[in-house]
């Protein structure tokens, strides 16, 4: 969520049609919940004085967090607030937090959801339909545009971790070991089933990685590598060097995937994707243009389309994921949305002001 508004921020400022200022904090690590409850009391109290003093049209929350802040600023704010959301921010299962958000949605004027699946989610906790739009997730270009090449990176990555990628293809998961990421259902339930030569690479830890190495071992698939986290050089070594991205996504109560950037970054390495047809990611791929989606913990029908991608056209679908990132995902395309949405909200809050 921090890295989206980073960038969300950033593209703003190279807009002639929008002037930003900005109320922010970037958290990390054990002492995030401390921080962003010192910088929520602290917005509390300074907020609405920043909005006279900016002479602000409008409000753009970040993330349902701060968001919150809007019920207790509905009364003192006369400009709208809108809020962007991702999927775990809707969702995370705190019964407080659960019971709170309808009042949250009340007091917003507007609301953006990263995904379908997210806005739906809004709805079900309360959220009038009319508020809410989906727009996706911007991509930083840029970030992805200075790739190593193919083969040099299957050398450092068999050199540094010893994996046998000569005469075959390699399968990447990235993303943090969490139940609903499947990383221990695919390997138990698909990886069996796919007949091509491939070694399977996941890139990250988490609280279901002892469970994922131990699905690993029962296997006795020596083509596994589960390599935990990893500096931003091996990622971006393992993006160039992978043959398919796969996301195994299973549905989890209380969690979901509101969006699936990295699906996007494996795109821009021109690595095409197979995941489960779930939540956010129906939103990131176009069926047959980035990647294919497949129906939900159905092992059979996962495995059929990643041995028919790897055998019939996979050099076709490499070779076109890179340009529909750039031409569906960019930020200036993106950025460009949220404005159209926002002067929409600014002018019916105006108008519906006049009125009364």
């Amino acid at each position: 969520m921090q890295r989206v508004s980073r960038q969300l921020i950033d593209e703003f400022r190279n807009r002639s049609d929008v002037d930003i200022f900005t109320h922010t904090i970037n958290v990390s690590g054990k002492t995030v919940p401390f921080q962003t409850t010192g910088f929520l009391l602290k917005s509390l109290l300074t907020l609405s004085k920043k909005v006279r003093q900016c002479d602000a049209d409008i409000i753009l929350f970040s993330s349902m967090v701060t968001a919150s802040l809007a019920w207790f600023l509905c009364k003192k704010i006369d400009v709208p607030m809108v809020t962007i959301n991702h999927g775990r921010d809707v969702t995370l299962e705190v019964s407080i937090y659960q019971n709170f958000l309808p009042r949250v949605f009340s007091a917003l004027d507007g609301v953006i959801s990263v995904s379908r699946a997210t806005r739906q989610e809004c709805v079900k906790r309360g959220m009038d339909p009319n508020k809410g739009v989906a727009l996706a997730n911007g991509f930083n270009l840029e970030t992805m545009k200075n790739l190593p090449a193919k083969e040099s990176s299957r050398l450092s990555l068999h050199k540094k971790f010893n994996i046998p990628l000569q005469n075959k293809k390699m399968l990447l998961t990235v993303g943090r070991k969490v139940k609903r990421k499947g990383h221990e259902w695919f390997i138990r339930n698909v990886l069996p089933k796919v007949t091509r030569e491939v070694v399977y690479v996941t890139i990250g830890d988490g609280p279901e990685l002892e469970n994922a190495e131990q699905a690993a071992n029962e296997s006795k698939d020596e083509n596994i590598f589960l390599l935990g986290r990893q500096p931003d050089e091996v990622l971006q070594q393992a993006y160039a060097a992978a043959d398919l991205f796969i996301m195994p996504n299973i549905p989890v109560s209380g969690d979901m995937e509101g969006f699936g950037i990295v699906l996007l970054e494996a795109n821009m390495a021109q690595t095409p994707a197979v995941a489960s047809d779930l939540e956010g990611i129906k939103d990131v791929i176009s069926q047959g243009k980035n990647g294919y989606k497949v129906p939900v913990k159905d092992a059979e029908k996962f495995a059929a389309k990643i041995n028919e991608v790897l055998n019939d056209n996979l050099e076709h679908l490499s070779g076109q994921t890179r340009s529909y990132v750039e031409d569906e995902f960019s930020w200036n395309r993106v950025a460009g949305q949220y404005v159209d949405f926002l002067c929409k909200i600014r002018d019916s809050y105006t108008s519906n002001k006049s009125k009364n």
